[in-house]
């Protein structure tokens, strides 16, 4: 069974999602926000190797733990996934310097999910689903045999996210989330960039931004 620790920090409360495979140890982190060193420590304090970092999209609160997480790993080479639609954003702070924030970049994507559609943690695949709308190159990771979606700032619980920030697109988000959510088994998991984790087929019924 896939193994998944949710830890949301910073002033957003953005989630930071470690998991791992536990037949060998090896792991991963979703949009490691704020705390590296933490999530660093919590890796280790389940016995599991960290390996790769990778971002759902390139708003800094999504990558602002990203320095601190190489440090501690001692890994300023660790693999960063990000689709490339979105490295410009990446490269300029993520959006946050006209916010007062200005966090370390931490390593240089390597993979870029605009080519690379499928990720693998040990015995898991994850799908790369593009998910443009709240920003170009936003994406989602569907693992099937988990019935698991991490959905960044696409959906949340009856919520969906912005598109006001620059790059945003309301008819793109709502097509997205047609076209690879609501697509999903109804019983699939959600975990959100923020807030509680929800499941495909409610917000399918109840979500009051976009309905199927």
């Amino acid at each position: 069974m896939l193994e998944i620790l949710s830890l949301p920090s910073g002033p957003l409360s953005t989630n930071a999602y470690l998991l791992a495979d536990p037949a060998s140890g090896e792991a991963a982190v979703i949009d490691p926000a704020w705390d590296g060193a933490g999530l660093a420590d919590a890796a280790a304090g389940s016995g599991w190797t960290l390996l790769q970092a990778w971002y759902t999209h390139a708003h800094f609160d999504h990558f602002a733990g990203a320095a601190g997480l190489a440090e501690a790993l001692g890994r300023q080479d660790l693999p960063v996934a990000l689709h490339f639609a979105d490295l410009q954003l990446w490269q300029s702070g993520g959006g946050g310097r006209g916010l007062g924030y200005d966090p370390p970049p931490g390593p240089t994507p390597s993979i870029d999910l605009a080519v690379t559609r499928e990720l693998r943690l040990g015995g898991f695949t994850f799908q790369v689903r593009h998910t443009p709308g709240h920003t170009p190159g936003s994406c989602i990771f569907h693992c099937a045999a988990a019935g698991v979606l991490f959905s960044g700032d696409l959906i949340f619980q009856a919520g969906v996210g912005r598109t006001d920030l620059p790059g945003g697109d309301w008819d793109a988000l709502v097509a997205s989330i047609l076209r690879e959510v609501f697509s999903l088994p109804e019983g699939t998991r959600i975990l959100p960039g923020h807030g509680p984790e929800t499941r495909v087929g409610l917000e399918m019924r109840t979500n009051p931004w976009v309905r199927a």
